[in-house]
């Protein structure tokens, strides 16, 4: 018996051991907070990165942040491809990052008309005017251009200004399934019809994870705690309390309404934005070989990338796996 209270007192006396140190990530985001975003932030207000044993902090991006850049330059340690051809991009630039996870399955880009008659698919918009960026030009319009006939003497410049969409009713513009739309409704008080360009065969992971080459090589643990905590939060953020991850998202950017938030979640899980493609087999945020070859050919074919460009430099699929129940 004393043995037993010796030993417990010295238990009690003894200082506990420090917990080790947490591995600190930067991660940049594609634009301001928003609900694209919301189960990194999940993840970060939950305390769920802090359980896989990292202290992350989020960045906010905007129109004048360049995440390849700042990967590269390594003023962050990981940050978000908006498209496939970001990443395609940098392999064929040879800049050394990968995307590790894709977080949507399908790419939200979208074109928009006001509610005609007349306009009921992709290829009814053939020969007219489109609203699009300089961006657009070299990445999903050279796509429409093979499969529907699109030429090159629709295009009409988008600088992301709403109003020469809303004054003219024949009007045709690029937009994201998460937020034109209902910035349209919002404004003008109609609701116009929505293309959703992955409906249609459009190829190609958003969303995604992208990682430089050297962290890969350096700390490959760190990436897969972000990957498997990562996929926890938007698992919770979609199918469980979004709240702690729309608080921080409205802290970043105060512009940001719950409405707005709202419609933008019910649109991602109605079009299955993350939990299609290759979702249901290998879980949130997984990728293939078959999908990002499916993707080079399509867009090597119409001159965009060049014939034998190795295309597997732009993904790292070591990471993916399952770590719980993907969907409800």
């Amino acid at each position: 018996m004393r043995k037993l209270l010796a030993a417990l007192f010295l238990v009690l006396a003894t200082p506990a051991l420090a917990q080790a140190p947490r591995t600190h990530i930067t991660f940049v985001t594609d634009w301001k907070a928003q609900a694209e975003h919301g189960g990194f932030y999940e993840a970060l207000a939950n305390g769920t990165y802090a359980k896989y044993g990292l202290d992350v902090t989020i960045r906010e991006g905007g129109p004048d942040v360049n995440v390849p850049q700042l990967l590269a330059g390594g003023a962050a340690d990981l940050g978000i491809g908006s498209n496939a051809f970001v990443v395609m991009n940098l392999v064929q630039q040879k800049v050394p990052l990968r995307a590790v996870m894709a977080v949507f399955q399908k790419d939200p880009q979208v074109l928009i008309t006001h509610p005609r008659r007349d306009m009921n698919s992709l290829s009814e918009m053939r020969g007219k005017p489109v609203l699009i960026s300089a961006a657009t030009i070299t990445s999903f319009w050279p796509w429409l251009r093979a499969k529907f006939g699109f030429t090159d003497s629709q295009i009409r410049k988008y600088t992301n200004n709403l109003a020469p969409f809303l004054v003219d009713p024949n009007a045709i513009q690029e937009g994201y399934l998460t937020s034109e739309p209902f910035t349209i409704e919002q404004q003008a008080h109609f609701k116009p019809k929505v293309f959703l360009l992955s409906d249609y065969g459009y190829p190609g992971y958003a969303n995604m994870v992208l990682a430089p080459q050297t962290l890969i090589n350096a700390n490959p643990k760190a990436i897969q705690a972000f990957y498997d905590a990562s996929k926890r939060g938007w698992y919770d953020y979609l199918y469980g309390d979004p709240k702690p991850g729309n608080t921080l998202i409205k802290r970043d950017n105060p512009d940001m309404t719950d409405a707005l938030i709202a419609q933008a979640i019910a649109k991602m899980k109605q079009h299955e934005l993350i939990k299609a493609g290759n979702a249901p087999a290998f879980g949130i945020g997984a990728m293939t070989d078959k999908r990002w070859r499916e993707f080079y050919q399509t867009m090597s074919a119409q001159g965009i990338y060049p014939k034998g460009m190795d295309y597997t430099k732009a993904f790292e699929l070591r990471f993916m796996r399952q770590t719980f129940q993907n969907f409800q």
